[in-house]
């Protein structure tokens, strides 16, 4: 039977797999060079000088010089705005088709992040290079390549706007784009894909789960973790291998899989290879390319200059915001170890934008690294310094030693007792003390975290838990309208979400907050 290695591939796609140089900073510069070429004749590119940037010397220093920093509102409200109404050659040649509507995990208005013709191109050569990466493994399910790609993503069946462009997931948008070579390995296929309701959507893969092969699962943690035991509840299974047996990958991304990976495994009937990737709405930034690598190796060649901003307070005020003129780095002057911001420039039209992830570097020689939370999702009231990757990593080493899955939780920070305190929000199903639970999360945040482990003998004063059902959860991404495959829960709940939280833990819950 044929497999995807066996599919013919478009002959500009295998053009653009070929081997670029080794140089990090030359791939770079290559890419920047190309990306102010095309976009020299916008009015992105003639407000900032772009021609100016290409005779220079120095082009990413001047680039640096002549083009300021971006976040979402910033670029929207001075340039992507535009699109919407159908304007061309805003900040990328061409009118706008598609918008992927994200609304991160702290802000309820969804974000419009233009979608082009030449990004969905990147991310399909990306898709391939990741794809090709797995003969990288040496213990390859072979057979699992031979069947089918179930992928859980948002609705094909996108809105469409006045100036006729088309909005929605990400992942809609790149299945309602999918290539003719993808779809006979493709599943739920186009009827499924398109429904709009994700518990509708959950139900009929269910429904249709013993007709298909699947070799592939593809998607956020959390959902596909739910569609697996709603499959095994409904046919009365022991595990998902009982009705998938060639079940060999999960292809995530998105969210870190620590806090996951035991509730999955408890799903599953053998080992299976995990495959991260980071896919945003901006791009396809990176991927894991290899057996027991660090991290994601970046994508230095094809459609995104990336700029690193150390992620303190020199470049970060206290809530996470960018400072007009911070340090940004090049690819050949990042460290290893140290925690940096990323700046993209993209073939969609994104110029020197704060995407709001944080990372850090692994392996330098292999440009790999992990991502370790967001901008404005850490917590520190007192110089703690409580990042996403302290959290998740704590709670999976307790949901080991616990034996216990842990497949969301959220933490908040507020004054208590003079001082300050922690809540931990912790959804999990399976019995165990509260207080236990606590103690453990707490030690382990102290062995991992120096500067938490400081502040717990002085100003942090103390910490809460709540255990809660698994379903309130996604209960509550149901009422925000936060259901489907891009919505994940923030880890640190602030601002509006929080306040949203705390009303649904009271009134249908009756759940008091500590905040």
């Amino acid at each position: 039977m044929a497999s995807f290695l066996d599919i013919k591939i478009p002959n500009t796609i295998a053009k653009a797999l070929r081997l670029s140089g080794n140089d990090p900073l030359q791939q770079q510069l290559q890419v920047l060079k190309k990306l102010l070429k095309k976009a020299r004749f916008t009015e992105f590119g003639q407000q900032y000088h772009f021609d100016e940037i290409l005779f220079s010397n120095e082009l990413a220093r001047k680039f640096q010089e002549l083009v300021p920093v971006h976040d979402y509102n910033k670029i929207y409200e001075e340039w992507w705005k535009k699109t919407l109404d159908g304007v061309p050659d805003v900040a990328w040649p061409g009118k706008i088709k598609y918008y992927a509507l994200s609304s991160g995990t702290s802000e309820s208005a969804s974000k419009f992040i233009p979608v082009t013709k030449d990004m969905l191109r990147s991310n399909r050569i990306n898709n391939i290079r990741q794809l090709l990466s797995l003969m990288n493994y040496s213990h390859l399910p072979r057979q699992s390549m031979t069947k089918g790609f179930l992928m859980l993503g948002g609705a094909t069946d996108l809105q469409k706007g006045k100036a006729g462009w088309y909005a929605g997931d990400l992942s809609g948008i790149l299945m309602k784009n999918r290539p003719f070579w993808f779809q006979t390995f493709y599943k739920p296929g186009g009827r499924i894909a398109a429904i709009k309701d994700w518990n509708q959507k959950l139900n009929e893969i269910v429904e249709k789960a013993p007709e298909w092969d699947i070799g592939y699962i593809v998607g956020v943690p959390a959902w596909c973790q739910m569609c697996m035991e709603m499959i095994i509840e409904h046919y009365k299974l022991n595990n998902i291998h009982e009705i998938w047996p060639n079940l060999g990958f999960f292809v995530h991304g998105g969210v870190a899989f620590e806090p996951y990976k035991k509730g999955f495994e408890k799903l599953l009937g053998k080992p299976i290879i995990y495959i991260e990737n980071y896919l945003s709405s901006e791009g396809f930034i990176a991927y894991r390319d290899r057996e027991n690598s660090k991290g994601m190796r970046l994508f230095l060649d094809n459609n995104i200059f990336m700029e690193f901003v150390p992620f303190n307070d020199k470049n970060f005020t206290s809530d996470g915001k960018l400072v007009e003129h911070p340090e940004a780095l090049l690819i050949n002057e990042v460290e290893l170890g140290k925690e940096y911001a990323l700046l993209m420039s993209t073939n969609a039209g994104a110029w020197r934008y704060l995407i709001g992830d944080t990372l850090r570097f692994v392996d330098l020689e292999r440009n790999e690294v992990v991502i370790t939370g967001r901008t404005k999702h850490f917590l520190s009231l007192v110089g703690e310094h409580l990042s996403v990757d302290n959290m998740n990593k704590a709670i999976e080493v307790v949901s080991n030693e616990l034996n216990i899955s842990i497949p969301e939780f959220t933490v908040v920070g507020f004054p208590y007792e003079s001082l300050f305190a922690h809540k931990w929000y912790v959804a999990c199903n399976d019995p165990v003390d509260e207080t236990l639970l606590r103690d453990k999360i707490d030690q382990h945040l102290c062995e991992l975290n120096d500067d938490y482990a400081v502040e717990r003998t002085s100003a942090l004063k103390e910490v809460f838990l709540q255990k809660l059902p698994e379903d309130v959860f996604m209960q509550f991404m149901e009422r925000e309208g936060k259901l489907g495959s891009q919505h994940k829960f923030p880890r640190v709940l602030k601002g509006k979400m929080l306040q949203d939280w705390n009303e649904f833990l009271k009134t249908k819950y009756e759940v008091k907050s500590e905040s």
